[in-house]
């Protein structure tokens, strides 16, 4: 199926960007570890910063990525599972241009290995994934490096689906990670003992791209008093 709507998100670009307007604006950015308040009358305290200063405000939204389960472990850490993603980036033949964006689209494989890429674009190479859910992962203590089993496997499906890059060189790579909920839908609620807190996570590999979505919505959320959809409340998770 070929979408010519479609397109891709360049992120780090992205996030640049909402930097640059978040200060533009007045905002303050702090690059600091947080540890969650004391939860006293309904209602999270200050919250302590690892430089040793703490951070007080009407209400706060914990939208942490993979590590939201870790910074609230006995709520989310079951229901939060990180898992370790390979990205490879492929460098083409010397003043070949058919992969670059202008003329290559971005595009997905739902057979059975679930690869996708995003073609040349900003000099990085072709870029190769697999969607496949890997291992259970660290975000802040795991290494790294990709693994010998992935590269081969990224390497076959290329040689198979891009005849003309079956033997390009590897010439970047990285590892992320998916922040899996158990039904991979977002998780978007308020804190059961915190009226004050939103927890906000459970990605599942399509988190970024509603971004903008989710942050009106958050907004509207504390503004208006309005609860948690269905769909997005930890009450589904709940035994009846």
């Amino acid at each position: 199926m070929l979408e010519k709507d479609a397109g891709y998100l360049k992120a780090r670009r992205a996030c640049e960007a909402v930097y640059d307007g978040f200060l533009a604006e007045g905002g303050e950015y702090r690059q600091l570890a947080v540890e969650p308040g004391r939860i006293h009358k309904g209602e999270m305290q200050s919250l302590a910063l690892s430089d040793g200063s703490k951070l007080a405000a009407d209400h706060y939204v914990f939208a942490c990525g993979p590590w939201l389960g870790k910074i609230f472990p006995d709520l989310l850490g079951n229901l939060i599972k990180p898992t370790r993603q390979e990205v490879f980036f492929f460098g083409t033949s010397p003043g070949d241009v058919g992969f670059n964006e202008d003329r290559f689209p971005a595009w997905i494989d739902y057979g059975v290995q679930r690869f996708y890429g995003i073609p040349g674009n900003q000099w990085r190479g072709f870029k190769l994934a697999c969607d496949i859910r890997g291992p259970e992962f660290d975000p802040t203590l795991g290494d790294r490096p990709p693994s010998i089993e992935g590269l081969h496997a990224a390497r076959d499906y290329l040689g198979f689906r891009f005849p003309l890059l079956r033997d390009a060189p590897l010439i970047e790579s990285r590892v992320c990670q998916y922040e899996q909920s158990p039904d991979a839908h977002f998780i978007i609620d308020r804190h059961p003992q915190a009226a004050n807190v939103w927890l906000v996570g459970g990605g599942s590999g399509h988190g970024y791209k509603h971004g903008p979505a989710i942050g009106e919505m958050i907004g509207d959320m504390i503004l208006s008093g309005k609860p948690a959809e269905h769909v997005f409340a930890l009450a589904r998770f709940l035994k009846p």
